[in-house]
């Protein structure tokens, strides 16, 4: 494993319980990812993909095994600490766009800064700038309805990004769009890992698309990890 990671996952396991019944989602996962790497994650379903995504989140406990993150064992840390770091370092976004349908794409991509603190005219600051990063700087005042499914996956982007994370996960992000979408949408993401420092980890069943755009494929099957390839080298 490379010991200058920025991201660690160390022989990590999840096992959930329903009564006498035991399912291993995730069985001894290692992985190393470097700071500002795009690592695309594969596997058919069930192969645990996104009980790794939700580890890696902060959204889970592993039941065995260590993730650090630039230095730090997220795995060990409190409740209150794991939210600190779900909202300072992570950006999450999702097959569903999970908007809210009443609020405009603006207000879509501000709302996370309410739980920050973020005074009102920052919160509109940034959502307008995260706006025109992602091509919609014209339709803010839009509502979801009012917009088609690769601009709400962009107001979800946006919105993931508005806290200034480090780390951007997709869980299947072009899983509700058509393949031109799809394409402009991790086309976006590529991008953006430049503009703003991102290391993104996307998890995808579409491996073509992945290898056009990672610079790593990590394979998995039931739960474990068959392979980590380097596609590209850093530039």
């Amino acid at each position: 494993m490379d010991a200058d990671g920025f991201i660690q996952i160390e022989e990590l396991t999840k096992v959930y319980s329903s009564g006498p019944v035991e399912v291993v989602a995730l069985r001894d996962a290692t992985v190393s990812i470097g700071r500002g790497r795009f690592v695309g994650v594969t596997g058919t379903s069930g192969s645990g993909k996104s009980t790794l995504m939700n580890l890696l989140g902060g959204l889970d406990t592993p039941s065995s095994g260590r993730i650090r993150v630039d230095g730090r064992w997220i795995s060990e840390l409190s409740k209150t600490d794991l939210a600190l770091f779900r909202r300072h370092t992570i950006g999450m976004i999702f097959q569903s766009f999970n908007l809210i349908p009443s609020y405009s794409a603006l207000e879509n991509v501000a709302f996370p800064l309410l739980f920050a603190d973020v005074p009102r005219k920052e919160r509109v600051r940034r959502a307008a700038e995260l706006l025109c990063a992602v091509g919609l700087e014209g339709r803010s005042d839009h509502r979801p309805s009012e917009l088609s499914g690769g601009e709400q996956q962009r107001v979800a982007v946006a919105r993931a990004l508005v806290n200034r994370p480090t780390i951007l996960l997709a869980d299947e992000p072009t899983g509700n769009l058509d393949s031109r979408t799809s394409r402009q949408i991790v086309q976006m993401l590529y991008d953006l890992r430049a503009e703003q420092g991102l290391t993104i980890v996307m998890i995808s069943h579409e491996e073509a698309l992945l290898r056009e755009f990672a610079d790593e494929l990590v394979r998995l099957q039931d739960g474990t990890v068959l392979s980590q390839e380097t596609l590209r080298g850093r530039p």
